[in-house]
């Protein structure tokens, strides 16, 4: 997969904080996972969040926004790194499950 087709998969999954608390598919922005402070890891550590989990800057009993309060964001949502490798789990299953299977061998 490159880039371009992750960043698909990634606009057709929709926001993961959404989907986990049930509220279906929602738009997203693509939010690159930071580390050492503001340096972005890369474009393949990207999860997917709606403009309000990903940077609306609320901070409330309905929702948090990833930019600026990381710490309850996590708190309230797991860690980014978690939602990551959950986004990934995700996406490989719909992969393979679009993926050309052999013919079965017929009797």
């Amino acid at each position: 997969m490159n880039i371009k087709k992750w960043f698909i998969e990634l606009q057709d999954l929709g926001c993961i904080v959404c989907l986990n608390d049930g509220h279906g598919y929602s738009p997203p922005d693509i939010h690159h996972i930071h580390k050492n402070g503001n340096r972005r890891v890369d474009d393949w550590h990207t999860i997917p969040l709606c403009p309000l989990h990903h940077r609306d800057g609320g901070n409330n009993d309905q929702y948090v926004s990833r930019h600026p309060w990381k710490r309850e964001f996590e708190s309230r949502y797991r860690s980014e790194w978690d939602l990551y490798r959950q986004v990934q789990e995700i996406i490989e299953s719909r992969v393979d499950q679009r993926a050309p299977r052999p013919a079965e061998p017929e009797n």
